[in-house]
């Protein structure tokens, strides 16, 4: 149903007369009129759609950037904007059009702090409609960028130390929203002071246990974003000694659901890539087991008396098991003993198989995370993953999931492959590779990466059985296509499958025997190509590989161009290159084989024996190594 001034609206003499006061002459009744405005408006929608489609909103905007309006009168068009922005979304939007977003942020330059706050009271109530471009809200590095050039560090910094609790709050909230993942802005940061007083250690006094929570949370967020954007080392002590120990003091069941959330997940932020902070947070006042809390909450026994309260926590207690399991996931993802701490905290590794079936996706996607940070471990893949049989729900989260869970369910399904694995066999027998397969024809690389390192896995000593039906299921215009994928990650574990699959002599004749062609073409390709030394060193084990064949060798014997190719990357001037070019000779001329005499001929006269010997002088004893066991076969 349309909003009812979507019809002609009916302009009363009084709206039109509230207009024309704003272009007086004389300032004094410019001012009375905003004033008269500013009362006419409140809890009047009508009135408010009337002032904005006569063009109220553009002369009040004007009025509150001229630098030779009065504070009174910059101060009372900010709260009448506040006022007409409190109405329908369509207010919103027609404020949001005339460019209302950058003309309060440049207020917030000014030095009058009532004029500042009512500023902010109408930017909040702008973004809080969800009409509003959040973009706007200079949260991405452009607009970062901008506030950062127009000089907003220098102007809000003295606001940390305003008499106004409201006004502290808002310049650090500014602070948390400016520094995250900026390092421009982090950087100088630590160089600013506040009275004489380095704002790191404003913000570390703010963080104090006498100061309200949300202004300590909101302090650790500024810390936490400054030293993830590389401004402050995570050994500093603001870092392990402050902010670190206060982010966990959040997690406790004593907080309130959103402090509970919003401590977690800075904490997993702060030491994600860190693994000294994740050892001390895994021993900081017993967190593993109090992050256990999150799954209980709210239990039946729970102290909320106020239903409202317990009736919000009811409807978001999901958000404490997510950022309970992007917690643990920060947590274990590097150190075992943390890994085996959080396995065996209560009923863990079943949270986690119900959290990947939740309603919700991000309760999902977290969960999928923590399961993926504790499968990177051995021990845990043969026990807890093994006992739970996790590998089922993980199946079933791979059938229909958005991109974001499918990379994260994806990256864990490659680890659960791994030969060392007892859920490879079951996951084998699940069908599992033609969901692989699909996965590598994706328009994400992250996902084409998953799909083919997992077949990769799977292929990894694998029976023949297994590795033809990889080759069925994928095609092999499929794997060709993989081969020239324009990401370097893909490309690599496209070439790791292969030499997986390439690998026994039977196994190498047999793929040889029905894709040689193909094969030697794609290696061909990439040989000639402008590829990383990695993926040419991959290449050449892949043809170290078909060396070894019984029959595929003579696929390189009869192709002169490849013993070029093998020759020139015998005298290239990375070692890595040359050590397995030197293989795929020393594979082709072995003398316990048929016909290596034929073979060790053909080579000599293209002057093999020569670059052998002179390799056997190289610096490095890998290479010299190489190149004289394969002259010991002209010799024996």
């Amino acid at each position: 149903m349309p909003c009812w001034y979507s019809e002609i609206p009916l302009f009363t003499a009084t709206s039109r007369h509230y207009v024309d006061r704003l272009f007086d002459p004389d300032p004094q009744n410019v001012l009375q009129g905003v004033i008269d405005m500013k009362n006419a408006v409140i809890g009047n929608n009508r009135q408010k759609a009337n002032l904005i489609v006569l063009g109220a909103v553009p002369r009040l905007l004007y009025l509150l950037q001229q630098s030779s309006s009065s504070l009174e009168l910059r101060t009372e068009c900010a709260v009448v904007l506040g006022s007409l922005a409190m109405g329908t979304e369509n207010n919103i939007k027609s404020l949001v059009d005339c460019h209302i977003i950058p003309a309060l942020l440049q207020g917030l330059l000014c030095s009058d702090l009532i004029f500042i706050e009512a500023c902010l009271r109408c930017l909040r109530t702008v973004f809080i409609s969800p009409v509003t471009p959040v973009q706007l809200l200079y949260t991405t590095p452009e607009h970062q960028t901008v506030l950062f050039n127009h000089g907003a560090i220098q102007n809000i910094a003295p606001l940390l130390i305003s008499p106004s609790f409201k006004v502290r709050m808002q310049a650090l909230k500014c602070f948390s929203v400016l520094a995250y993942e900026n390092a421009q802005v982090s950087m100088t940061l630590v160089n600013v002071l506040v009275d004489g007083e380095q704002l790191s250690q404003v913000f570390v006094r703010m963080m104090q246990r006498d100061k309200p929570i949300e202004m300590q949370l909101t302090a650790a967020k500024c810390l936490t974003y400054m030293c993830r954007a590389g401004a402050i080392r995570t050994d500093d002590n603001c870092i392990v000694l402050k902010t670190l120990p206060c982010l966990v003091r959040m997690c406790s069941k004593e907080r309130l659901l959103e402090e509970r959330v919003e401590g977690a997940e800075t904490l997993a932020y702060l030491m994600e890539p860190d693994i000294e902070l994740q050892r001390i947070a895994s021993v900081t006042d017993h967190l593993v087991s109090m992050l256990a809390d999150y799954f209980k909450y709210p239990s039946s026994v729970s102290a909320i008396t106020d239903i409202k309260r317990l009736d919000h926590d009811l409807k978001h207690a999901h958000e404490l098991r997510q950022a309970a399991f992007k917690l643990y996931a920060s947590l274990g993802s590097n150190d075992e003993d943390i890994r085996k701490k959080i396995t065996e905290t209560e009923n863990m590794m079943d949270r986690i198989v119900s959290g990947l079936s939740e309603s919700s996706i991000k309760v999902r996607l977290a969960a999928v995370r923590c399961l993926h940070s504790l499968s990177r471990s051995v021990q845990q893949l043969r026990t807890s993953f093994h006992d739970h049989a996790v590998w089922k729900p993980l199946m079933k989260l791979l059938q229909n999931a958005p991109d974001e869970v499918l990379v994260m369910a994806s990256s864990t399904l490659c680890n659960l492959l791994l030969e060392f694995s007892p859920s490879k066999e079951p996951i084998l027998e699940s069908g599992v590779i033609e969901l692989l397969c699909s996965l590598t024809q994706s328009d994400s690389p992250a996902l084409r990466v998953n799909g083919i390192w997992a077949l990769m896995n799977m292929a990894f000593q694998a029976d023949q059985k297994v590795k033809v039906e990889i080759v069925r299921a994928l095609g092999t215009e499929q794997l060709f296509r993989l081969l020239s994928d324009p990401d370097t990650n893909v490309l690599m574990k496209t070439l790791g499958l292969l030499r997986n699959l390439l690998s026994t002599r039977p196994h190498i004749d047999q793929v040889m025997s029905s894709h040689g062609k193909q094969i030697m073409q794609a290696v061909t390709l990439i040989l000639e190509g402008e590829h990383s030394i990695e993926v040419k060193e991959q290449t050449l084990c892949i043809l170290a590989n078909i060396a070894d064949g019984n029959t595929a060798k003579e696929l390189i014997m009869t192709n002169d161009d490849m013993l070029q190719k093998i020759k020139y990357y015998m005298g290239h001037s990375n070692v890595k290159l040359q050590l397995a070019a030197t293989f795929c000779i020393s594979n082709l001329i072995w003398n316990e084989e048929d016909g290596s005499q034929e073979r060790q001929d053909k080579l000599r006269d293209m002057g093999f024996v020569d670059i052998l010997h002179k390799l056997t002088q190289a610096s490095d004893p890998n290479l010299c190594d190489r190149a004289k066991t394969a002259m010991q076969q002209y010799l024996a």
